[in-house]
């Protein structure tokens, strides 16, 4: 299973409760979409996942930028993943952004809304802050293989309903980590 988590905005703890720290703790790849804040919530979590890839959000202090790339791809399940905290630009920007980098998924933060959006490039995947919602649900989200190259996803509240599911296939030819 891939978890995916964002805009944990902390300065002394991962914040992980409910299913969200259940799914983190179950993952095979846990993915950060930026804003720890803090270096040591950034530590909280390697603690917590069994690999941990993250990328850098606006309010991430100088350890972690130093650390964390400002975007990553990686692979999981045959799809590839682009991961990066915004884009300036909305959702357009976005589709570019995994265009550019060969993605099926593009994983962001910043607007703490958790969402799925099917593009005809490809899908974006906002897990929402299972931390600090801002109005929104508390939320991650959770990816599963298939076994017809496609990945199975959802997005979970931390008190563990599944309030939107999608499958997402494979699109591209490039790969990540």
């Amino acid at each position: 299973m891939l978890t995916v988590v964002s805009d944990t905005h902390s300065t002394d703890s991962h914040r992980l409760s409910g299913r969200t720290l259940q799914a983190v703790r179950e993952a095979d790849v846990v993915a950060h979409a930026g804003d720890f804040m803090r270096e040591s919530v950034l530590e909280d979590f390697e603690r917590e996942a069994s690999r941990l890839l993250g990328v850098t959000g606006n309010n991430d202090d100088v350890a972690i930028r130093s650390r964390l790339p400002e975007a990553r791809n990686f692979t999981f399940g045959g799809v590839t993943f682009a991961m990066t905290h915004t884009r300036p630009g909305g959702p357009t920007a976005l589709s570019l952004f995994g265009r550019q980098r060969g993605a099926d998924v593009v994983l962001f933060g910043h607007s703490h809304r958790p969402t799925y959006e099917p593009t005809e490039a490809v899908a974006l995947v906002n897990p929402g802050s299972h931390a600090q919602p801002r109005g929104h649900r508390a939320a991650h989200a959770e990816f599963e293989r298939r076994s017809d190259g496609a990945v199975e996803g959802r997005l979970v509240t931390v008190d563990g309903e599944v309030f939107e599911s999608f499958v997402v296939e494979r699109r591209t030819g490039c790969g990540g980590e």
